[in-house]
């Protein structure tokens, strides 16, 4: 399978309008020097590690409304959420990155956070980098149970975004779905429909666990971008993770449930209408218009929805 890349189109920090760049530098402390713009992600936008006259170094992320509207709206919702989290990271030395501060300037929105010294996982996935992070997510599931801040219950946030079977089977199974997905498309979009009751709990998850949102440093395995979190069963990360990871060389499904105590928990049931929920979003999603600004993001929906897609042929 050619995987392609997850990227959006990057901003460089020197091209932000010069009231903006004030604005963040007023937030840092110093004027910034040097800013080296990082790969990976999907932002539409800067995502520069910064560092400024008086030494200090710091990780900035900025996107213009005018660029993408969606953008905007999740970095205003990851500002809300890194800020009401400051005191639980704090207490519990958590590997989150603290936010120290934000900046919302015209049609821009601007976070600035630590910058973390690490490096995203190797591709392929190593065995030893992934079992690291199976253990780091374990660990996030003891420290964040019960939710420590208030955020919807996952059921509620996907409630639309998890429908993808149901609109393509109503749709009269359009062009573009494989002949086993045809087939089964009223299967799919019922055991889609009873996802919600599955994923109930009290974590507060991350649900967009991806190589690019995870940075290994010497210690630990530090877990970024948050602005997708919410409240439910701890499996749930595990399971919205996996696609990706097989996608990137790694292991199957069960494989990597294997790898956490989460994972070898988790109710089969429970991950089959997960997966099921998940699949139904990547496959509906990959076959829409790309959004503006992000022209790289339906053929990396499309891949994984063709791994979730295998899974599911397996467990139905």
């Amino acid at each position: 399978m050619t995987v392609p890349p997850a990227a959006g189109v990057r901003v460089a920090f020197q091209a932000v309008p010069p009231r903006v760049r004030s604005a963040v530098e007023q937030v840092c402390g110093s004027p910034v020097v040097e800013a080296r713009t990082q790969a990976g992600g999907f932002s539409p936008g800067v995502a520069a590690r910064v560092s400024c006259a008086d030494g200090s170094r710091h990780f900035v992320k900025a996107v213009s409304a005018e660029v993408n509207r969606r953008s905007v709206k999740i970095y205003r919702q990851e500002r809300d959420v890194l800020t009401a989290l400051e005191p639980v990271i704090l207490a519990n030395d958590l590997p989150i990155p603290r936010l120290r501060g934000s900046v919302d300037v015209d049609s821009w929105v601007a976070l600035i956070l630590d910058d973390v010294d690490g490096r995203h996982p190797a591709e392929p996935w190593k065995p030893g980098e992934l079992g690291r992070v199976a253990e780091a997510l374990d660990g996030l599931a003891v420290a964040l149970t019960p939710a420590p801040i208030a955020v919807p219950a996952v059921g509620e946030k996907y409630a639309r975004a998890f429908t993808g079977w149901r609109r393509l089977a109503q749709s009269g199974r359009p062009d573009g779905l494989d002949p086993w997905t045809r087939a089964r498309l009223d299967d799919l979009a019922a055991l889609e429909s009873t996802w919600e009751a599955h994923t109930v709990g009290d974590t507060l998850l991350h649900t967009d666990v991806r190589a690019d949102n995870i940075l290994l440093t010497g210690d630990d395995v530090v877990i970024v971008d948050w602005p997708h979190a919410c409240r439910g069963a701890a499996f749930v990360d595990h399971v919205l993770f996996a696609p990706s990871v097989a996608m990137q060389g790694g292991p199957e499904l069960t494989d990597l449930l294997a790898l956490s105590a989460v994972g070898r928990s988790a109710d089969p049931r429970q991950v089959a209408a997960t997966l099921c929920a998940l699949g139904g979003y990547f496959t509906y999603q990959s076959l829409q218009p790309a959004p503006a600004g992000l022209p790289t993001v339906r053929a990396f929906q499309a891949a994984q929805g063709e791994v979730t897609r295998r899974w599911l042929a397996q467990l139905l």
